[in-house]
Order: structure tokens, then sequence, then C-alpha cells
């Protein structure tokens, strides 16, 4: 670390849980519920609690970790410092990739919402005017993100409000064919809308008192996500009828359309819209920050690691996420990725709680049984996603870990003929 320049620590507490809660209620709280519904029918508010308890889980192994490894790179780090380097680079390429794609759907959602005729453009000139908001420094990220959250909480008590007065019309989502056996599958594509505290475990190094501030802001995050998506989830559960919660593509503008409150409508399209912007601005700070140290490690190309600027950010490293995510914009359906991206998450989380462990000393809230438990659970929701998630991202793995060797057996020769 001492061989390249530092970030520099600027967040507060208040800060990186905006940033953490800003991501987790960012473009997937205005979706998540109907395919969680057509899994898991009438039993989809079990499934927000078991993604939350995995959630948790995970969040105190991340707390525990980041306040011993305060640097950006997250689990990428810890699983390096813990277990070893291929570990480390089974979760920091995991992330990568699979955020990466994620930053891309955001984009794409928030041109639908915003401009449906043409929402590739909107979404490309989306990503170009974020990424110049974090090369202008992680103060304004974080300035940014909370006016942002300010907008989407404010969207998220109408449409509770709106599904609470009704009218109820009788019956709730029809059964999921599955039955109870969607519930796991269901709760996986929920975990997808509780990941973003890892946000906060990436930008670790520019977090102020981070051994106390980090894990305050990681349980903070969580637990305002939990009580929002459980409220949703019966509230929107009480108020649509029959199959359309489990049918539908905008499950919070049904909700509003569908009550008293109609007129509020074009509210929802505005918060999804800042949803879309507060998640995608967070993920790709996330993702470049991770992307720094794994190039820091060389285990990305090393200018990836070039940090600078009047505001020392990691400007290669968000520029080169941007091409990628405008790439993918232009030339592929991201939409499909969504559980692409939760099994990349889920393994990253698994490294995660099997590093924190590993840890010879841990704070009080982080006993080694929980760890356990988060690594095992988060296996399980990871193989019950649909099939075509898992081999597609188990092909991405593998890829990434055949060109490390790659890569390692080169430098290897290199360094026999020196």
């Amino acid at each position: 670390m001492s061989a390249h320049q530092q970030l520099q620590r600027r967040l507060g507490t208040l800060d990186a849980t905006a940033i953490g809660l800003g991501s987790m209620l960012g473009a997937g709280v205005f979706v998540v519920f109907a395919p969680a519904a057509a899994l898991a029918g009438q039993l989809l508010a079990l499934s927000v609690v078991i993604a939350g308890a995995v959630a948790y889980c995970n969040a105190v192994a991340s707390a525990a970790l980041a306040a011993k490894y305060p640097t950006s790179g997250g689990t990428y780090v810890y699983g390096r410092e813990q277990l070893g380097e291929w570990p480390g680079f089974l979760a920091g390429w995991g992330f990568v990739t699979g955020k990466t794609a994620s930053c891309a759907a955001m984009a794409l959602t928030f041109g639908s919402y915003i401009a449906p005729d043409y929402p590739v453009p909107v979404a490309v000139a989306a990503v170009i005017a974020l990424t110049g908001v974090n090369l202008l420094g992680i103060t304004r990220t974080a300035l940014l993100t909370r006016i942002l959250l300010c907008v989407v909480l404010a969207t998220l008590v109408f449409v509770a409000l709106a599904a609470a007065v009704g009218p109820h019309p009788a019956g709730g989502p029809a059964e999921s064919l599955d039955g109870a056996a969607g519930v796991l599958p269901a709760a996986g594509l929920m975990f997808f809308a509780f990941a973003g505290y890892a946000r906060i475990a990436t930008l670790g190094e520019e977090v102020k008192d981070p051994a106390r501030a980090i894990p305050r802001a990681v349980l903070a995050a969580l637990a305002g996500a939990f009580a929002i998506y459980l409220t949703l989830a019966l509230l929107l559960l009480n108020h649509l009828p029959g199959g359309q919660l489990a049918a539908t593509t905008t499950p919070l503008l049904d909700a509003v359309m569908q009550s008293r409150l109609e007129a509020g409508a074009p509210l929802v399209q505005v918060g999804a819209g800042a949803a879309c912007l507060g998640a995608l601005l967070a993920l790709i700070t996330g993702v470049g920050r991770t992307t720094l140290a794994m190039a820091r490690e060389r285990d990305l190309p090393g200018p990836l690691a070039k940090v600078g600027g009047k505001h020392t950010v990691p400007f290669v490293a968000e520029l080169a996420v941007a091409a990628v995510v405008i790439l993918l914009l232009v030339s592929t359906d991201v939409m499909t990725v969504v559980g692409v991206s939760s099994f990349g998450v889920l393994i990253y989380y698994a490294v995660a709680n099997a590093s924190a462990y590993a840890l010879d000393s841990r704070p009080g809230y982080a006993p080694r049984w929980l760890n356990a438990v988060g690594f095992l659970a988060c296996l399980l929701l990871a193989f019950t996603l649909p099939p075509v998630s898992v081999l597609t991202m188990v092909a991405v793995l593998g890829a990434g870990a055949a060109g490390r060797w790659a890569a390692l057996r080169f430098r290897g020769r290199q360094a026999g003929r020196g």
C-alpha cells in the first residue's frame, strides 16, 4: 500500500450510511417485488425476512472486516488478507463483473422510466454525468447520494400511504406454482436489493474513524432497508389483487394507480428515476474502488491503480468502468443479468463470511458461528437461483481465474529469465 497514493478520509458516519442506504434503495425496490412474488406468492414476506437475515450475517462480517482493514476494495482485500490471494481474487472478480453489469441495468432502467422511446441514449448520458460527479471527489458523491435518497424515501412513504389507504380488492397475489419451493429463489432475488451496504466497505479508505464509523453505518443502513422492504411487501400483498403483483413490471406504480391517491403517480416515476441515479452513482463508485484495489495487487492492469487529480480519486478505474458500462448499454440486453449479478454478489459475501470466520480477534457483535451461518446461507441462495444465471456466472468466474493463472505463469517465466 505504501507504494500507492492514498485516498483521503472525508466521509463521516452519516455520509457512509446514506451511501449504503441509497445503494439498497436503488432501482431494485421499484421492480424486485414482482419477480419475487411470482416465485413465493403469499410467502413473499418470508422471502424478505430470509434475505434480510442473510444480509445481516454478511453485514456483521463486512463490518468486522472493514474495521480491521479500512482500505478500498472490500472483500477483495479481506479475502486476500485472511484466506489468501485466490479467494480474494474470486470475491473481487465476482464483484467487479457482476456489479458492472448491474450498473448497466440501473442506467437502462433510468432511461426506460425517463425516456421510454430513447432509453439507451439517456442511459449513456446518465453514466457519463455520474462518472463526472465521481471524478469531482467522494464528498460530492456523498452529497448527491443524500439528495437522491431523500427523494426516494419521500416516494416510498407516498407509495406506502397509497397502499395503506386502499381500496383493497379481495385476494392477494396468486400462489406460485412452486409454492414453498419458490421462497429461497425469491429470497435470492430479494438479496440482490439488500446488497448495497457493500459500498460502505469498499469506501473504507475514505471513511473517518473507520473502526467505529463503518460498523455503525453498515448496520444502520441494513436496518433501515429491511424495515422498508418488509413494510412494502406486506402492504403490496394486501393491496394488489389476484396475480397482479406477480405479473406487473411496475409494482409500486401499480399500487398508486389503484389507490385513492392515483394523481400522485408521476411522483413515483420521478422517485424511480432518482433511485436509479442513486444506485448507479454508488455502484460506479464501489466498482471503481474495487478495481483500484485489484490493480494495486496486479490482479488487474496496473494503470487502473492510478489515483490523482485535484480531488484524489481513482480516475483511471472510474473511466474504465464507465467505458465498459457504456459498451454493455449499446451492445447487450443487460436487464437479463440480475440473476447473474445476484450469484456474483452471493459468492462475494460467502468469501466475506469465510474471511471473518478466520479473524483471530473479533468484536462482540460478530461471533464465529454467525459467520459460518452466513457462509452456508450465501451458497444455498446462490445455487437455488435459475440455472442459466448460475452457469453464466460460473463461466465468468472461471474465465477470470484462468486469466489470472496465465498472467502469474507469464510473470514467473519473466522473473526466471531475469
